[in-house]
């Protein structure tokens, strides 16, 4: 391989009047108009120059360096990078699906219409909800628009005063967040030790602040990925102060099968499509968060919404007085949930019975099979993740970023780390449920090979990465000084 084809920006591969490309001739040219001087460019755009052979060789390059789950494990798969199959994207790149435009009639597109509304009564009843909006476009969107329904409802009764929203000390950071841009008042209640909600801590605050609770936001499984069983206890102590419970979907991978939010006692909840009904989204997107509601709660919904009414599919935006009216452009991000319609068609009823105990299965697989060398401070059964705090060994010194580096070396990309905050070392391992036992053993073996570097060799552990195209980098001087821009150098030699 060329390194300097591979390791060097486009820019710098750039030499003056080399072409890669050829436009076809403007038919339109004896018609075009100028653009007004205020809008043309003062100089022209530094723009590299290179051969086609150069641009493939570059670029293909580059995305060997891209890691994804057609690549290899990915220890983070129900948060990130849960495996799409390829039938996903090819129905979702179908003509009839891209070729739409949000505008046409309704009997245009009648199929479109239907998918989205069969998609909105298949996650009623995995969750055990009434009825579900499919516009918000991410988790938090899904977050915010679902929070604004409990404030929704709270005022319809006249319950203004209802402003505080009770949140874990373990809760992901969009909780707080999504509840602040609301309009809402954070309340803080304490975890215990295994990361689930300490229930007299809970008490003592209901009891302070019971008529201003507009509701309480949970994940369950928590983020340590275990299940808070006092659910019943929380729901009722929550309901008989007049508080609705909101339900965090990030982690309802290993629930899917085994329980639904519904049937616990939550009234609203959104779900992050993308990651429990298979639209890898690494990189940042694109995302859904759907939101469900309760029956009760369905008046409040947001708009537009698809319904089946005189043999047909329709749009409707109005006649909806209580509704948050429209939260975003359209109907979000059609394409993924194309992909998670098609993924909830493909596994059936009886298959996604499995999704759960799988992912919970394979969860606790890993963590057994590595605890006599990786710190488990929380021992028992776990659901779809699970935490250790680094090496058991700490007499090393090789801390879990370290573990993480050596992981690339391997081939692995690395879980989260360092998250959460409960413990100093965190390692967050989520395997998903459709990783077979031979790909799970083989991560195990790496795992436990690190583990014996780091006794007999640390130093090769401390300074891992060894086999990528960039080493150990300055993790704060990134933070503190990002270059996410290339300034071009004029060069005469060019």
């Amino acid at each position: 391989m060329n390194n300097k084809l591979y390791g060097n920006l486009i820019f710098e591969l750039s030499k003056a009047e080399r072409k890669g490309y050829s436009l076809p001739q403007n038919p339109y040219q004896h018609t075009t108009s100028e653009l007004p001087a205020a809008l043309c460019r003062q100089q022209e755009a530094q723009l590299p120059e290179c051969d086609e052979m150069t641009v493939v060789r570059h670029y293909t390059n580059l995305s060997h360096n891209n890691f994804g789950v057609n690549d290899g494990f990915y220890p983070l798969g129900s948060c990130t990078m849960k495996y799409n199959p390829i039938i996903n994207e090819e129905i979702a790149a179908m003509k009839m699906f891209t070729g739409l435009h949000p505008l046409q009639p309704a009997e245009t597109c009648q199929h479109a219409l239907e998918l989205y509304f069969r998609l909105q009564e298949s996650l009623a009843e995995l969750t055990g909800l009434s009825e579900f909006t499919l516009n918000p476009c991410a988790g938090a969107h899904g977050e915010l628009t679902g929070l604004m329904v409990v404030r929704a409802y709270h005022e319809s009764r006249g319950d203004h005063q209802r402003t505080k929203v009770i949140i874990p000390d373990s809760a992901h950071g969009t909780n707080p967040a999504s509840a602040a841009v609301c309009g809402l008042e954070i309340v803080e209640v304490k975890s215990l030790a295994d990361g689930t909600v300490d229930f007299d801590d809970l008490k003592r605050l209901v009891d302070l602040e019971g008529p201003n609770i507009a509701a309480m936001m949970m994940t369950n499984p928590n983020t340590l990925g275990i299940f808070e069983h006092a659910i019943p206890e929380i729901t009722k102590l929550i309901h008989d102060v007049g508080g609705l419970m909101y339900y965090d979907g990030a982690n309802l991978n290993p629930m899917l099968g085994a329980c639904r939010p519904g049937d616990m006692g939550f009234d609203v909840m959104h779900i992050n499509l993308h990651k429990t009904f298979s639209t890898p989204h690494g990189g940042g997107g694109p995302g859904s968060g759907p939101v469900g509601v309760r029956a009760g709660l369905e008046p409040f919904l947001p708009t537009p919404r698809v319904v089946f009414r005189d043999d047909m599919f329709r749009v409707e935006t109005g006649d909806y007085e209580q509704s948050l009216g429209s939260i975003g452009a359209f109907f979000g991000n059609f394409g993924v949930m194309v992909k998670a319609y098609v993924y909830i068609l493909s596994l059936g009823r009886e298959q996604m019975k499995m999704v759960g105990p799988l992912a919970t299965l394979n969860a606790n697989y890993i963590k057994e099979s590595l605890k006599d060398v990786y710190e488990l401070p929380i021992e028992g059964l776990c659901k779809h993740e699970f935490v250790f705090d680094g090496l058991k060994d700490k007499s090393t010194g090789v801390t879990t970023m370290d573990v993480a580096k050596r992981l690339l070396d391997y081939g692995y990309h690395a879980p989260t780390i360092y998250f959460p905050l409960l413990f100093h070392e965190s390692l967050m391992i989520e395997p998903t449920e459709n990783e077979s036992k031979d790909t799970i053993d083989g991560f195990i073996q790496v795992m436990r090979q690190i583990a014996e570097e780091a006794k007999n060799d640390p130093e090769l552990v401390k300074t891992a990465p060894h086999t990528t195209p960039i080493g150990r980098v300055d993790d704060v001087l990134a933070a503190k000084h990002p270059v996410v821009t290339y300034k071009q150098m004029i060069n005469d030699a060019n």
